[in-house]
């Protein structure tokens, strides 16, 4: 690893370390860097700058990717409910303003489903 990129790890490990994130005895499948707990509970690789999920024995792979899944859908209808509320915010024609208006709410609906289906 050429140095800069050896010293930013370690910068990334050492804030990790001050905003309250713990040290692990796990090493990252990807690179074999350490791991980190954050105070989510979350796994966090430094070096591949990466949330990183531990399938322990008994556990179905399936059930992990699926959860997986329905964490990216979710971040994705709020970046786009964030993108449309910004064209909301500069838009002036009621015509658009309504579709604009319809889609979001369409996508705060799917949104709502996503969170319930996460938490069954």
């Amino acid at each position: 690893m050429p140095r800069d990129e050896e010293e930013k790890h370690m910068e990334r490990m050492v804030n990790l370390l001050r905003q309250g994130s713990t040290l692990t005895d796990l090493a990252c499948p990807a690179c074999a860097s350490p791991l980190f707990r954050l105070k989510n509970g979350e796994l966090w690789c430094a070096k591949c700058e990466k949330k990183v999920i531990v399938i322990k024995e008994g556990e179905e792979a399936a059930k992990i990717a699926s959860s997986m899944a329905m964490e990216s859908l979710e971040k994705t209808m709020l970046e786009k409910i964030q993108e449309i509320q910004d064209k909301m915010r500069n838009e002036q024609n009621i015509d658009e303003l309504q579709k604009l208006g319809t889609a979001l709410n369409g996508l705060l609906e799917t949104l709502e489903k996503v969170r319930k289906t996460k938490n069954i």
